[in-house]
């Protein structure tokens, strides 16, 4: 098993569609679509956001995790995380990897995610507002939560208007994702 990110567009597309699917649910209306499209017309077109994976050795990802810079552009979070074949160990060994070489934010909404981020190696915990926990890698540059600056993201509304008002555009990520989704290394 090896870690490593996506080398075509492609590849990558495939990837990201699997882990909206496996984050979002087969229940979760638009939220898949629309991180899917999100994340490759803005974040990747920017370069603010990077696919990592736990492959094995037919390259076929046992974990998949996606990374935002924040506004500075020197840190990142963890902004989503998922194992195809929901084999939790495999995501714990991507996250680790991660920490291990990243400047990395986790947020945890609760005791049992702050346990599992703490075995993959985020010992820096601060309290964070509305219950939160945030955790901080080794190389993560923020010394407090008054110190961490917001991820770069994307207007999930201004997406929802542009698949409403034009039905080419939507039918055509909707295609994308679902090709791409078909296309995951199964």
């Amino acid at each position: 098993m090896k870690v490593m990110t996506p080398e075509r567009d492609e590849q990558r597309d495939a990837w990201l569609a699997r882990l909206c699917a496996d984050v979002y649910g087969r229940e979760a209306g638009l939220s898949p679509l629309v991180t899917f499209t999100g994340t490759r017309q803005v974040l990747f077109a920017q370069e603010a956001a990077r696919l990592w994976a736990l492959v094995d050795e037919q390259g076929r990802p046992g974990a998949l995790a996606l990374l935002t810079l924040d506004v500075s552009g020197s840190d990142m979070i963890l902004w989503h995380h998922a194992s195809p074949g929901g084999d939790r160990e495999s995501v714990r060994r991507l996250i680790r990897e991660l920490v291990q070489k990243a400047p990395l934010r986790v947020d945890a909404a609760n005791q049992e995610e702050e346990g599992f981020y703490r075995r993959c190696g985020i010992n820096r915990w601060f309290a964070a507002p509305g219950g939160r926990r945030v955790g901080l890698s080794p190389h993560h540059s923020a010394r407090g939560v008054s110190e961490l600056e917001p991820p770069l993201g994307f207007d999930e509304e201004a997406i929802l208007r542009h698949f409403k008002h034009d039905a080419h555009f939507f039918e055509q990520e909707k295609a994308r994702f679902v090709e791409r989704l078909a296309a995951f290394p199964g």
